[in-house]
């Protein structure tokens, strides 16, 4: 008797692993966590700050939509286009210490259709000598590449 209850222990041990669910990392569903779209926007947010804080101006560019028809508003001045806002950029903050630590609090965000959305938020920035910060509007479009910021208004608290 004991070597028949050994046998289907061993049996049973055998059969049990085949007979597993295997979940993957992507299967989002199975496990209830779906990424939404307020989930993606927030990411673009979260890659703009990360690529920041490591100097990558173009790695912060990616956030926004490539388009000549790009509007960036700052400082009471408008600049049109992706690459004339990238030059901006480049002009504005030459070097590390001129960019310091970015942060970005308070985002909210609403869709405003299946493939439009506003994000609301504060930034900050720390350097060796001061502390700007302020807030901004991003209006963003959902393209086939994924959300993208269309207009971005930046104001200073300063």
């Amino acid at each position: 008797m004991q070597y028949r209850t050994f046998f289907i222990s061993l049996i049973i041990s055998a059969i049990l692993p085949a007979c597993t669910v295997n979940l993957n990392v992507n299967d989002t569903q199975l496990l209830g966590t779906v990424e939404t779209d307020e989930d993606r926007i927030r990411n673009i947010l979260m890659s703009q700050q990360t690529a920041w804080n490591s100097g990558d101006i173009d790695g912060f560019m990616q956030g926004y939509w490539k388009s000549p028809e790009l509007r960036f508003a700052s400082g009471g001045n408008i600049t049109t286009g992706w690459q004339a806002t990238r030059d901006r950029y480049h002009q504005n903050y030459p070097d590390r210490d001129v960019m310091g630590e970015l942060s970005f609090a308070n985002i909210e965000i609403s869709l405003l259709g299946d493939d439009a959305a506003v994000a609301h938020g504060a930034w900050a920035l720390q350097r060796k000598n001061d502390r700007p910060s302020g807030l901004f509007t991003l209006i963003l479009l959902e393209f086939d590449e994924g959300w993208k910021i269309i207009s971005d208004t930046t104001t200073s608290a300063e």
